[in-house]
């Protein structure tokens, strides 16, 4: 099979019917992809010369299989992409402005100028994005592209960006959700946040994980934890109960817990002052996010001081960064204690329905629950 299109397929495509062009697409995409490795610069820019004129006489149908074939390798013909990209038809687009490393931040800029929500959130979805092209679609982009972008944990936003999201979050709870999720965001917007949202927002925080960037060559996953066997607690919570007997049990107390890394007295602590099973404490230990951890120790009337030696102390933790523990204290500061008591035990009902195959707790639970204070 030779590494070049063959004359007659040119041929063909310069007056061909559209029947005829759509098989000739199907042959040149199969030809190139079984030789692409191979190729030289050169010869990647015959396939240019044959495709981009077919584009335009072919249906849309046929050319979302090019498109979906050329957007995963490095050596696409450059302008077939960028055509590609740039057509009408968003099933034909997608693909490319998805996942094709082809294209050029000029060439998603201007599609984000010009073309139409779907497009958008097309580019919403790459991989990676930094502030400038995220600015871009926030400036044009409606609710469903501000959510993608929330979403993606490879997207970068400057401070005005976040400052449109946070304003959209206004109208918008599935935004507020994934925003509330994302480690970036800065802490006086995170402030901001929880402030407006909904009581089953922040009790959602419990259990949800942060995004996770998706690896380049591999499909995006589910990132989940090892099963853990079941620990035993007898011991701690009998220690911690003598400690509350005689009036110990207080930030001192559990502060020399963390710094002693006996973790099972701060999770008996917590379990004992917040009235929350012991079960759905112990995973907000280990979790990836600190939000949880954040309102059992304020709903246990920690202070920070004791708060932030827990999250500095916790076992087989990576260290935490300057912005998640400003993102921490911002949260902390911010919440009301009839709101984290709720949220604690909202978000404890929850933990317990995911153990048994619930997708949620039972919304006749939640509404028997005691509303907290309203916030300012």
């Amino acid at each position: 099979m030779t590494a070049t299109p063959p004359a007659a397929l040119s041929e063909a495509a310069d007056d061909g019917p559209k029947p005829q062009g759509i098989e000739i697409v199907k042959q040149v995409t199969h030809l190139f992809l079984s030789n692409a490795d191979r190729l030289r610069e050169s010869q990647i820019g015959a396939f240019d010369e044959l495709l981009v004129p077919l584009i335009g006489r072919t249906e849309a149908a046929a050319l979302v299989h090019l498109s979906e074939a050329l957007s995963t390798t490095s050596l696409a013909p450059s302008r077939t992409v960028r055509t590609l990209a740039f057509h009408n038809d968003p099933a034909v687009a997608t693909p490319v402005l998805q996942n094709s490393d082809r294209l050029t931040e000029s060439d998603l800029l201007e599609v984000a100028a010009t073309l139409g929500q779907q497009h958008l959130l097309a580019i919403a979805g790459r991989r990676a994005l930094n502030e400038t092209l995220t600015d871009a679609l926030l400036r044009r982009g409606d609710l469903s592209v501000s959510n993608a972008l929330a979403k993606n944990a490879g997207a970068q936003f400057s401070e005005c960006g976040y400052s449109t999201l946070v304003g959209r979050a206004d109208r918008d709870e599935s935004l507020t959700e994934k925003l509330g999720l994302r480690l970036d965001l800065p802490a006086n917007l995170l402030r901001e946040l929880l402030a407006k949202a909904t009581d089953i927002v922040l009790a959602r925080f419990l259990t949800a994980s942060r995004p996770v960037a998706p690896v380049k060559g591999q499909a995006s996953a589910v990132m989940t934890s090892p099963a853990r066997s079941k620990k035993d607690y007898s011991t701690a919570m009998i220690r911690v109960a003598e400690f509350n007997r005689t009036a110990k049990l207080n930030d001192s107390a559990v502060n020399r817990f963390a710094v002693r890394s006996e973790y099972d007295c701060v999770v008996a602590a917590l379990s004992l002052k917040t009235e929350v099973e012991i079960e759905a404490i112990a995973p907000l230990i280990e979790s990836d996010r600190l939000y949880g951890l954040i309102v059992a120790c304020k709903s246990a009337r920690l202070d920070w001081s004791t708060t932030k030696s827990i999250i500095h102390h916790r076992p087989n933790c990576p260290p935490v960064s300057k912005r998640e523990l400003e993102q921490a204290q911002a949260v902390f500061d911010g919440l009301l204690l009839s709101v984290a008591q709720w949220t604690i035990r909202f978000g404890a009902d929850r933990i317990a329905a995911k153990k048994i195959g619930a997708e949620a707790a039972s919304p006749a639970a939640a509404a028997s629950l005691p509303r907290p204070a309203t916030r300012n």
